[in-house]
């Protein structure tokens, strides 16, 4: 039974929105500062050529062609359908945070809101920008702990954040029930922003520094010509620009039709509730802190003398605008609005009128039910898209309001200076491919939307959608046996099961049921062998005359002789990770080049970007869905291996790094000898349908040497130990290869001219300020994930880049960025996880040698030193 007040929201009117076909200038729903000034005039005039065309005139559009035009790009045009703001813009909340449970979108937020900050000042124009704060509140232990776990994530950043008490809380909002309030994230400086007026602001700023902002433009045609520009057709008129830079909207996806792409994107109905004046509200003496209360999934601030407040239902009562998809966006939709659905929300409503009980007797006067799109995990997709030359997107916010400012900035930098700025790659376009269908796209979006405020655990799983149609050979015979992780499409095991163990997800800020059986594994590859699937690896075949000389112009190390292999890194212009792959010369001139399973067409859009541009005769070919890959590895590996080929595997007879292709059991394979474990091992490229029964005659011939199966998480566990780096932690577009410690790598003397060599040679004559060091800690049952703060003398000096539990010392390890003068071994620091500090010491690498390393000391009679600070525990 509904509460009277809430029963006073059924059959409510929209009596100030504007509604689908109402005529005169939709304006701001929630009619703050700075709507009363009239749009902006529409330019008369027109260009035949530009140097970048931006698509779509809402608030990230117009944000975009206001950083290029600032930084000093001339002919920047920006083509709207409608109108500037119409959309998603005009109708927006408006909430702007420092806030991400991300690391990289932190970096988004922070420069949207000091945009915001000096827009009004720059441009003239009132931004309506309000700067209460927001406090997200925790109601269960859990959130404490979610909120401890952000706050070292946090700690190395710019942004300011505090865990507060209850007490401070009631005194910052009076007017909240704190009955289940256990504590608060707070960060100073968030709160709300007009979207109109913001865009408005921005457009004047653009037009002030140059760029032409045209409307009514609607694109009606795009095509790429052999030169790599593109011919922009709109009933205004044709004109030729350098590059194209989609930023629709929800038109998104009819823009990428005009290029051949379909991009998974999907409409979704989000609503939010305006109340009248509220005396309560009226007489306080200052504006209320932004509230985002987590259990009930809504947020709620002050709008004037009342509150606004929005609730994200769950995935099954929210509405996806399906048909959008299926039958495309209704022709001149553009500031409509969609008739309120108030059963969809009722039950957020009535939490919301516990949590802030002066809402029970409010009078609503708005019901804002507008489309914004998403993507499948929710992420907007910004950057160059792999597969078509010059065309740059800017698509899928769900939240672009505090997304415009900051991704303005980016995108620009990475236009003007051809890198990122910072690395983002979870924004990456290429992150989705063919296996991201509409069906998918649809059932993620619901998840994603639903699970907008759940809890957000490290190493998190969501199960929508899955699997794809992208699975290994070993999906059917692996699924009931293990805890399958998603990796780009991908299915592959993280740790494996035995009969009697929990076998349930169980997410946890601490040591949960997965620690025993990855410890297990540990051992299984350190004293017998393991087996894993590698599948979703990316694959790339490249040959062609030009392929060494594109190659070596590509990577920082020198091409591998013929039959061998290495690992190398492409670097940006100004000397920073690109990328890692690993690199095998077949045969002359083609070479297999392998990366992480997300990093695929990231990776590839670098290197055949490089080919085009360079004009290389070079042919490219994607490989990563026809083969498969299985790992083995451990000690007993050849002994296994041995037994299914004529080929000689001795140590001797084929070589660490060496590959060779011949016939495992008649299946035909590429060996490389090479293994991320740091163990004596194969990594075993076959065709994709050979998977099952490679599998199946490597553990039917392996029962002798007890063989069994091993996952990404004793994977990560048996890396960290041997101190080998992963991209996108310990490297990536923030970090050089010299702070990370990859100069053995990276080969400054080679005669080629690498992407990165004059920059790097300026890193080194100047010095590092920073260097990656291997810190063990001692814990009790946490371990480190990455990212959290370290700490020194009472102040935040660094960072973790990854962590895990070393099941050989029985200690936690992560890796760490420090100040130069803290890099020596032996010094101590501290490292901060979920709540508490932990002493730390930075420690010689590796602690455990590689296997290639322990024989060349064996065969120099250092036996005793296999295993640098290795425990000799019996248990291992």
């Amino acid at each position: 039974m509904l509460r009277p007040a809430a029963q006073r929201l059924r059959g409510l009117a929209l009596r100030s929105c504007p509604l689908r076909g109402s005529p005169g200038r939709p304006r701001s729903v929630c009619g703050r500062e700075g709507d009363e000034k009239s749009l902006l005039p529409a330019e008369a005039k027109w260009k035949d050529r530009a140097e970048t065309v931006i698509i779509g005139g809402g608030c990230i559009g117009v944000s975009l062609a206001y950083h290029l035009a600032k930084a000093g790009m001339k002919d920047v045009v920006l083509l709207e359908k409608s109108e500037l703001t119409a959309g998603s813009t005009w109708h927006a909340a408006g909430l702007t945070t420092y806030f991400h449970p991300g690391i990289n979108l932190k970096k988004i937020h922070y420069d949207s809101i000091k945009l915001y900050e000096k827009l009004e000042e720059e441009t003239g124009q009132v931004v309506g920008f309000h700067q209460p704060g927001s406090i997200r509140l925790a109601t269960t232990p859990v959130r404490v702990d979610e909120f401890k776990y952000q706050m070292t994530r946090t700690g190395w950043h710019a942004t300011e954040q505090y865990i507060i008490e209850p007490e401070k809380i009631q005194e910052m909002f009076p007017l909240l029930n704190m009955n289940k309030v256990l504590a608060g994230l707070y960060n100073p400086g968030d709160g709300h922003i007009d979207p109109y007026s913001l865009t408005m602001a921005l457009a004047v700023g653009a037009r002030k520094y140059g760029a032409l902002l045209k409307y009514p433009a609607p694109v009606t045609s795009l095509k790429l010509r052999s030169d790599g520009t593109w011919d922009v057709e709109t009933p205004q008129g044709s004109l030729r620009a350098n590059r194209i830079v989609n930023a629709a909207g929800f038109w998104a996806r009819e823009v990428g039709k005009m290029v051949g792409l379909e991009h998974p994107l999907i409409p979704v109905q989000h609503q939010y509730v305006i109340t009248s004046t509220i005396p309560e509200v009226k007489a306080l003496k200052r504006e209320l802190p932004v509230i985002r209360d987590l259990e009930g999934s809504y947020y709620l601030r002050q709008e004037r003398d009342g509150l606004l407040f929005g609730p994200y239902e769950s995935q099954e009562k929210m509405k996806a605008q399906d048909s959008w998809v299926t039958s495309g966006v209704p022709p001149g939709f553009g500031k409509e609005l969609f008739e309120s659905d108030l059963d969809r929300i009722m039950e957020h409503v009535e939490i919301a009128m516990e949590m802030v009980p002066v809402l029970k007797k409010a009078d609503i006067i708005n019901i804002v039910n507008g489309p914004i799109t998403y993507s499948p995990d929710i992420l907007p997709m910004v950057g160059p898209h792999q597969g078509v030359r010059n065309y740059w997107v800017a698509i899928g916010f769900g939240y672009g309001i505090i997304h415009a400012g900051g991704v303005g900035k980016y995108l620009s930098e990475w236009i003007l200076h051809g890198e990122p700025p910072f690395d983002l790659i979870e924004l990456d376009p290429n992150r989705y491919g063919k296996w991201t269908t509409t069906q998918y796209t649809e059932v993620k979006a619901r998840e994603s939307y639903g699970f907008n405020n759940i809890v957000g655990y490290p190493k998190e799983e969501r199960f929508a959608g899955r699997p794809t149609q992208r699975v290994s050979g070993l999906y059917k015979i692996l699924e009931s046996k293990c805890s399958m992780g998603f990796h780009a499409g991908w299915e592959q095991p993280h740790w494996f099961y035995k009969p009697g163990q929990d076998t349930q997800y169980r997410p946890s800020f601490r040591r949960t049921n997965w620690f025993e059986p990855v410890g297990c594994e540990y051992k299984q590859v350190m004293q017998r062998v393991g087996v894993i699937d590698l599948s979703p690896f990316g694959k790339f075949n490249i040959k062609g005359r030009d392929s060494i000389r594109l190659l070596d112009r590509l990577f920082a190390n020198v091409i591998p002789k013929v039959g061998f292999t290495n690992i190398s890194h492409m670097l940006t212009p100004k000397g920073r990770v690109y990328a890692e792959l690993t690199v095998s010369h077949q045969s002359p001139g083609e070479f297999l080049l392998i990366t992480g399973s997300g990093s695929e067409l990231h990776d590839l859009r670098w290197i055949e970007e490089e080919a085009v541009n360079g004009g290389y005769d070079v042919e490219i070919k994607n490989i990563t869905d026809e083969l498969g890959v299985l790992g083995v590895a451990g000690p007993r590996a050849r002994k296994v291996l041995q037994k299914l080929t004529s080929e000689d595997l001795s140590d001797d007879a084929f070589k660490f790094l060496q590959t060779k292709s011949f016939k495992v059991s008649n299946i035909p394979v590429t060996a490389i000898r090479i293994s991320y474990t740091g163990e004596l091992g194969w990594e075993l490229y076959h065709r994709q349908e050979d998977s099952a029964a490679l599998y199946d005659v490597i553990m039917n011939a392996g029962q002798e040497e007890e063989i069994d199966n091993f996952g990404t998480y004793a994977m990560n566990a048996l890396r960290l130990e041997k101190a080998f780096r992963a991209w996108g932690s310990e490297m990536n577009c923030d970090t050089n290869p010299l702070e990370a410690g990859l100069e053995s790598f990276v080969k400054l003397n080679k005669p080629a001219d690498f992407i990165g060599k004059q920059a790097l040679r300026q890193i080194k004559a100047k010095g590092l300020k920073r260097r990656l060091v291997f810190l063990t800690l001692a814990t009790d049952d946490v371990d480190p994930e990455g990212n959290e703060s370290v700490w020194y003398n009472g102040k935040v000096v660094g960072n973790t880049t990854s962590g895990s539990y070393s099941y050989s010392i029985q200690k936690s390890l992560a890796f760490a960025y420090v100040p130069v003068e803290l890099s020596e071994v032996g010094q101590q620091v501290e490292v901060e996880l979920l709540g508490k500090t932990y002493p730390a010491v930075i420690t010689r690498e590796p602690l455990v040698l590689t296997e290639p390393a322990r024989n060349r000391l064996q065969k120099k009679g250092g036996k005793d030193k296999w295993f640098p600070g290795y425990s000799r525990n019996p248990r291992f």
